[in-house]
C-alpha cells in the first residue's frame, strides 16, 4: 500500500472524529483512487456514507469490502449494518448469516490444525 494512500486513510479517520463526514467520503475516495484494492478505505467510506444516510453507495462500498476481504466476519457484520440501517431486514439477515458461517468455518478450520 502506498503511504500516500495511507496518510490519506489516517486524514479521513482525522476528519470523522471531528464530525466531518463529507471531507472524510472525499478522503477515503481518493485513498481508493490511488490502491483500489485498500479495504480498509472501503470499509470506512461504507461507514461515513451509512452516516450520510447515501445508503446506495454505502452499500456498494460494503459489498466491495466483502470481494477484497472475503474470509473477514467483520465485513460481512457491517454489511448487515448498512443494509438494517437501510430498512431492508431480510438483506441484512442473509448477510449476518453469511458472517456466522465465515466464522464457523474458520472455527474448524482452527481446532483441525
Amino acid at each position: 500500500m502506498s503511504e500516500e494512500a495511507e496518510n490519506l486513510y489516517d486524514k479521513a479517520v482525522d476528519h470523522v472524529a471531528d464530525g466531518d463526514l463529507e471531507a472524510a467520503v472525499a478522503a477515503y475516495r481518493e485513498a481508493i483512487r490511488i490502491d483500489e484494492t485498500f479495504a480498509d478505505a472501503w470499509e470506512g467510506l461504507s461507514m461515513a456514507l451509512a452516516d450520510l444516510d447515501r445508503f446506495a453507495e454505502a452499500l456498494e462500498a460494503a459489498h466491495k469490502v466483502v470481494e477484497l476481504t472475503p474470509d473477514e466476519q467483520l465485513a460481512y457484520t457491517n454489511l448487515s449494518r448498512i443494509y438494517q440501517r437501510a430498512d431492508d431486514v431480510p438483506k441484512a439477515e442473509e448477510w449476518a448469516a453469511k458472517g456466522r458461517i465465515i466464522e464457523w468455518k474458520r472455527q474448524l478450520k482452527e481446532s483441525g490444525d
